[in-house]
């Protein structure tokens, strides 16, 4: 038996996927989900998956740390 939402659907997503993201990088998804109107940050993160997955190339290099993959630069990436 699949999970269910709060109001008791069965959900179309049986898998869970949990990202910890800093301030900046919340406040850039949020900006981004209400920019383009859309209902949740959840569809705005599958949104964002679906554009990342049809560019090209990674950012880092092969081996690059988790820390290599943020969302926004920083203050030291950017030369700020």
């Amino acid at each position: 038996m699949g999970e269910k939402t709060l109001k008791g659907h069965d959900l179309a997503r049986g898998e869970r996927l949990q990202v910890m993201l800093d301030g900046a990088e919340l406040a850039a998804l949020d900006d981004f989900r209400f920019a383009n109107r859309m209902p949740s940050r959840a569809a705005a993160v599958r949104e964002l998956l679906r554009r990342g997955l049809s560019a090209s190339g990674p950012r880092s290099a092969p081996g690059a740390r988790s820390q290599a993959y943020g969302v926004v630069a920083r203050a030291s990436e950017d030369g700020a």
